[in-house]
């Protein structure tokens, strides 16, 4: 099993925390179309054997995901159907002040919204924090033995166990119970601190932020209503608030407002992330960018995750992997360069794509605006085609020895071998 576990923790580390776009979502027509495929491309696949290689389902997984990036961000570019032309209308929010808010419109394109507002942050939303006591790191002031708490948050109760043994410390104590809430899944973390006095204290701090009205706390921890556990809780000193949750604080065009989070929505057309304190009587500007910039920032979207894809492919070539997925991704800006070059999109010699945004703004004000989206357009299709291939059949990118053809023309279908993505990190190694 130390495959697949390998397998899913670098998953989890690499990519548990991506943000879930809209377009991750798919209607019924497309999982049938995407299933299609995969059954055409399995039928003619030939026999093959893959190495015994660590770093392959990493290779893989890294490969669906950069896939899967260039096609939402095709897809949010696409939304009309119209080409380019209408999607880079598309507004862009901006702020004046990043370190205070930084701003997202997330509205539609043709949404009637006021062209720009001011935001005063007051204070930030911030979680709960509840810091133990110091004790003496090297000494063991816990009676050996089981001990039981509770665990209360504002939609579930947990209860937690451990052990303390007669060769265990204070922070060995402290660090086998962040461990255990850490691993626990119950929106808290944890923390063990040292100060210069060579004492340590375990700090428990929410994920989540902010209280409604009829909430004191965001957690509680009780010992269990047994002798010795309420004196480790005493001990441990865990269960008092030091530092209370509080909602954000902002004030819109003079009105005030709060939040339960830093992160929120105006009227559902501006997303706005608060990131400091306003300094007093100067308030960030929220606004739109220039056509220009707008066009720009769209179109980085899509180069920032096509280079993406080719760092990915620079990364694996020195492990025997990365290189024809390389020179696959290559052939496309390489095949475009002449044309991406002539309006601002300068090809680098490794395949990735920088902009310069003086030519990309001559090339838009030109009469022949149709031919710059033109190629825009085309550049677009070839890219999103190669990411569809990626994320179908990625072991199609994988150094493999093969074993025999199939006869062309008279093979089964076989939809359980779905391109020996899952297979090869599952049945091959368990």
């Amino acid at each position: 099993m130390p495959f697949i576990d390998n397998a899913y923790h670098y998953y989890l580390s690499a990519y548990g925390n991506s943000a879930v776009s809209r377009y991750d979502s798919h209607k019924k027509s497309e999982l049938r179309n995407v299933y299609n495929n995969i059954l055409k491309i399995n039928k003619e696949s030939p026999l093959y054997k893959i190495r015994n290689d660590q770093n392959i389902p990493k290779f893989l997984i890294d490969i669906k995901e950069n896939a899967r990036q260039i096609k939402n961000v095709v897809s949010s570019l696409s939304e009309s159907g119209e080409g380019l032309e209408s999607a880079f209308q598309k507004k862009v929010a901006v702020s004046s002040d990043e370190d205070i808010v930084t701003a997202n419109y997330i509205g539609g394109p043709d949404e009637d919204v006021i062209p720009e507002f001011d935001i005063e942050v007051r204070h930030l939303a911030t979680p709960q924090s509840n810091l133990g006591n110091f004790l003496e790191s090297r000494s063991l002031d816990f009676t050996p033995g089981e001990y039981t708490f509770d665990l209360i948050t504002t939609t579930n109760s947990y209860e937690f166990q451990f052990t303390v043994n007669p060769d265990d410390t204070n922070k060995s104590v402290q660090e086998k119970l962040s461990r255990l809430v850490n691993t626990s899944g119950v929106g808290l973390t944890a923390e063990v601190l040292s100060d210069e006095k060579n004492r340590s204290a375990l700090k428990l701090t929410s994920k989540q932020t902010g209280l409604s009205a009829n909430e004191s706390s965001l957690f509680d921890i009780k010992p269990k209503a047994l002798g010795n556990s309420i004196e480790a809780m005493e001990l441990l000193g865990i269960q008092e608030i030091t530092s209370p949750s509080q909602n954000s604080s902002f004030i819109v065009n003079g009105t005030e407002h709060s939040s339960y989070s830093n992160t929120f929505t105006i009227n559902r057309v501006f997303e706005l992330t608060l990131h400091g304190i306003s300094a007093e009587d100067k308030p960030a500007k929220i606004g739109f960018k220039t056509s220009v910039d707008a066009v720009a920032d769209n179109l980085q979207n899509l180069v920032s995750a096509y280079n993406g894809f080719i760092s990915t492919g620079e990364r694996y070539s020195d492990k025997n992997q990365g290189n024809y997925l390389l020179n696959d991704l290559r052939s496309v800006s390489h095949s475009y360069k002449y044309s991406l070059e002539s309006i601002g999109m300068l090809v680098e010699d490794n395949g990735s794509i920088s902009i310069n945004k003086d030519m990309l703004a001559d090339a838009l004000d030109t009469t022949d605006i149709k031919g710059t989206f033109s190629v825009l357009n085309s550049f677009k299709n070839s890219l999103s085609a190669k990411a569809n291939t990626a994320s179908i059949d990625p072991i199609k990118y994988v150094n493999k020895i093969v074993v025999t053809y199939k006869r062309p023309g008279n093979n089964f279908i076989t939809p359980y071998n779905t391109s020996l993505y899952s297979g090869m990190m599952m049945d091959r190694y368990c």
